[in-house]
């Protein structure tokens, strides 16, 4: 690769657009399970050093290492084995934003237990939860379907999600899971009283 002045003022803006929104950590690449590790220690290392709640850097590092292994398990379906995840923090709000290709024909799919989970109370949450638990097959990836319902339970958030055509056959899908440290102890102290 040459050295161009253009090729490295587009890095920099993107640099300087992923500080200015929080953003502490780019992966591009494949995922595996020792990508997985990495990244999961890293990650409890940092939110040991910023975190003074145990139970958010609980639930934040819960969700990471449920993404993580959800980005490896699904990786290589199209044959092309990576995908895109980032993890920042602004003021009291953690957030992960993952990206992957998928075929167009699994957008419905997607976009509807990502709906039914979004649309879900608590209460509903918890049943699905338990029904996935216990009807839940392995699907040929190894997945029963119940890290996105157990994200949700924990975090208590909705998922914003987007798929953005590539091609007549493939779509990046784009994920982000926000965790708000404040909500998390204030739901806490509701449940205790």
């Amino acid at each position: 690769m040459k050295l161009d002045a253009e090729f490295m003022q587009a890095v920099l803006n993107l640099y300087d657009a992923l500080i200015e929104n929080g953003i502490y950590v780019v992966y591009i690449g494949k995922f595996n399970q020792r990508i997985t590790k990495f990244f999961s220690e890293m990650v409890e290392s940092e939110l040991e050093k910023e975190c003074d709640n145990k139970i958010t850097r609980r639930r934040v590092y819960h969700t990471i290492v449920e993404i993580l292994q959800n980005m490896q398990r699904h990786a290589d379906e199209l044959g092309e084995g990576s995908g895109l995840f980032m993890i920042g923090r602004k003021n009291h709000i953690y957030y992960i934003i993952t990206s992957n290709k998928i075929l167009k024909s699994n957008v419905p799919k997607i976009k509807s237990t990502l709906d039914q989970i979004n649309n879900a109370t608590k209460e509903q949450l918890k049943e699905m939860y338990k029904k996935q638990l216990v009807e839940g097959r392995l699907s040929e990836k190894g997945g029963a379907g119940l890290g996105l319902i157990d994200i949700a339970r924990k975090t208590d958030t909705k998922y914003e999600y987007l798929f953005i055509p590539i091609n007549f056959e493939l779509d990046y899908f784009v994920l982000k899971i926000e965790i708000d440290r404040i909500k998390i102890i204030q739901n806490l102290q509701n449940q205790a009283s």
